[in-house]
């Protein structure tokens, strides 16, 4: 598996939410992502670790939010790692890529 973001922005929202949209507004980018990206991307990387089970939706009065948080799970596949997390290579990057977007017969 590899994760698209670094360490720091694991570490970030264990203990606060964050919407993509706020990520990639944000002056100090390059703490978290390997390359800037726009908010859909930020989306769709948030929408494959929730279905990995690594982010959450946060929620409030009102249900769902825009925002995600880390989860227990998340956490202990973050933990793993001393340093930064490790990026994957062209391969795999592809072959996830490919995962991600298979047409679903």
């Amino acid at each position: 598996m590899s994760l698209p973001f670094k360490k720091e922005f694991y570490k970030e929202i264990e203990g606060k939410s964050i919407s993509s949209e706020e990520l990639v507004k944000r002056n100090d980018w390059e703490r978290f992502v390997f390359a800037p990206f726009g908010i859909n991307r930020a989306e769709e990387h948030f929408e494959w670790m929730i279905k990995l089970g690594i982010l959450r939706r946060e929620v409030d009065g009102q249900g769902l939010t825009n925002r995600v948080k880390l989860t227990p799970l998340g956490k202990k596949i973050v933990d793993q790692w001393n340093g930064e997390i490790p990026r994957a290579g062209i391969r795999e990057r592809i072959i996830e890529n490919f995962r991600r977007h298979k047409p679903r017969i």
